[in-house]
């Protein structure tokens, strides 16, 4: 007589139970979010550009709303913050280029005294190298550039590649910044119309909670970035080494991905100083490096993300090192970003005073806010 199925069950270890229940889900899971990165990394020129189109949108709708709250028309708006935004970012990138180009006969003199220091060093240091042995250096390393010379026409010719995909990207951004400035909020109302009514109010406003957090991740990263840019600008100005304004807008531009970014573009700025002005130089930029990166970690970070964003460093940290492994340079840029507006929305959903609110009633602008509101608008009591 054949045991019944129940009976069977029920001989199996309830640990068991629960660990395969949860294994299969497990799978399904990953199995789906696998389908997800597989559909964005194979859409990857078109979801990245979208991507910093929103991050873009979050630094500059600030502005759009305060000139309509002006009685200023939406559109009019949407233009007046357009052009500032490019003006600013072609007025900065020009400032930068222009000041590279005439710090590089600088630059290149005091590399070419650098290596003559540095032979030198080798023939009358701890080396003892002889001049024979010097110029078969200097052939080996011009042999390996000959024998490589296809792989490097071959990367030149990617490079272009990669050129002429970032202009379409870029236009691509800023045709979708335009749209994400002028109605958002009608794109986000149609994304909702995707969810289930019952829960669709309590998604609009975790959708909007993880906006605003978006809004003050960036424009605190953008402050960050700024005293980043200085504090390590003053530095080299102080210790003389060359091309000041191009290595503070490289660490400007790396501060956007956060504890590492600054720290890697910083690095390239001792590299200059070690190559120009020596070791010891080298060693005071490496210490203006350091301070700036605690202060950016112990105040900054903390005093202007505040509540809202506040992500704990072991999460960035390891948001920052899956991104660079699935998307790149690219990956790492958005990762924190991303981590933050999940962090809002998530938090949003499953709280009890969200549930109360309205869409209508959050402020993207002030993320920290959520209280529940009455009919007027005035917080009440929680539940």
């Amino acid at each position: 007589m054949s045991t019944p199925e129940s009976e069977i069950s029920g001989r199996v270890p309830t640990l068991l139970r629960v660990s395969a229940a949860l294994s299969w889900r497990f799978v399904v899971v990953v199995a789906a979010l696998y389908v997800v990165a597989y559909v964005f990394g194979f859409l990857a020129s078109i979801v990245i550009p979208v991507a910093i189109a929103l991050l873009l949108a979050a630094l500059l709708s600030p502005g759009v709303s305060k000139l309509v709250e002006w009685r200023v028309p939406r559109g009019v708006a949407v233009t007046v913050m357009m052009i500032i935004g490019v003006g600013v970012l072609g007025g900065v990138l020009t400032f930068v280029i222009s000041e590279f180009s005439r710090g590089l006969p600088e630059l290149q003199t005091q590399v070419a005294a650098s290596l003559d220091t540095i032979q030198k060093w080798l023939k009358d240091g701890p080396a003892h190298l002889s001049d024979q042995q010097l110029q078969n250096y200097l052939n080996e390393i011009v042999k390996t550039i000959k024998e490589n010379q296809a792989e490097i026409t071959s990367g030149a010719l990617t490079t272009a590649a990669t050129l002429g995909e970032l202009l379409t990207g870029l236009l691509l951004a800023l045709f979708t910044l335009i749209f994400f400035l002028h109605d958002g909020d009608g794109i986000w109302r149609f994304v909702t119309r995707a969810v289930p009514r019952d829960v669709r109010q309590r998604v609009d406003v975790a959708g909007r909670r993880g906006f605003g957090s978006l809004v003050s991740y960036v424009r605190a990263t953008a402050v960050v970035a700024i005293v980043d840019a200085v504090g390590v600008g003053v530095g080299l100005a102080i210790i003389g080494v060359p091309l000041v304004v191009p290595l503070s807008a490289l660490v400007f531009l790396g501060a956007f991905v956060p504890i590492i970014g600054a720290v890697f573009t910083g690095a390239v700025a001792v590299l200059v100083a070690l190559v120009t002005n020596g070791p010891i130089a080298a060693l005071i930029v490496l210490a203006v490096l350091i301070g700036v990166m605690q202060l950016e970690s112990h105040v900054l970070q903390p005093l202007l993300l505040g509540r809202a964003v506040k992500l704990h460093p072991l999460a960035v940290v390891l948001a920052i090192a899956c991104g660079l492994v699935t998307g790149g340079i690219a990956g790492a840029l958005l990762a924190v970003p991303l981590l933050a507006v999940l962090n809002s929305g998530i938090r949003s959903l499953v709280s009890d005073s969200d549930a109360l609110q309205t869409p209508e009633k959050v402020d993207v602008l002030n993320p920290q806010d959520t209280a529940p509101k009455d009919d007027t608008g005035e917080r009440v009591k929680e539940l």
